[in-house]
């Protein structure tokens, strides 16, 4: 059975963070690959941007360029509408059947699983892997196994309003999602701009 991650999100932009805690749990689990896979529409969240799906899968697809073992997935931007786990995972499980997929989270995520939807069936046909966050509890009932990575309190909203506010996002993003941000004009910025 080839063993691969999934790490599921918006990527609304992919940084560092999403890159360590992928990077992280391959090794730590000897994952085969790790993919990062953008939602199409989020079912916990609206999209407070104007990145498209196509524009934040094209921006992982940037940061995980050369990266031994990390890939990005068009699987959930490819389908369109409303991005379940429970869909996505039993459709790749149909195409993949001799994939053994494990499931990547963040502790926000793990305080969150009793809401999403099927998560009982959704835990019968995945491996649950959660990674701590700071600020997040981490705790559940369900069957998880957790990876100890190094903790970085950063999120992509951070990233927006530095953008938004003429901040800096260096060191927080691969330096080719500032140059795509730059070059699309994306989160408000003008091609002009040094911010990203």
């Amino acid at each position: 059975m080839k063993k691969v991650g999934l790490l599921g999100g918006t990527f609304n932009p992919p940084h560092i963070g999403h890159l360590i805690m992928a990077n992280e749990v391959k090794y730590a689990l000897q994952l085969d690959e790790v993919r990062l896979m953008p939602t199409s529409i989020p079912p916990h969240k609206a999209d407070p941007s104007d990145a498209t799906p196509e524009h934040r899968l094209r921006m992982v697809e940037l940061a995980v360029s050369g990266i031994p073992g990390l890939s990005a997935s068009s699987f959930e931007v490819d389908r369109g509408g409303i991005s379940y786990t429970f869909e996505t995972i039993k459709a790749m499980k149909e195409q993949e059947p001799d994939t053994d997929f494990h499931f990547i989270i963040g502790g926000d995520m793990i305080d969150m699983l009793p809401n999403w939807y099927k998560i009982d069936e959704l835990m019968k046909i995945v491996k649950f892997v959660g990674v701590g966050r700071p600020g997040t509890e981490g705790k559940t009932h369900y069957p998880i196994t957790m990876v100890q990575i190094p903790e970085i309190d950063l999120s992509s909203t951070l990233i927006r309003n530095r953008l938004q506010t003429g901040g800096t996002i260096q060191f927080l993003v691969p330096e080719k999602i500032g140059t795509y941000i730059r070059q699309e004009e994306l989160y408000g910025i003008r091609s002009a701009d040094n911010r990203a």
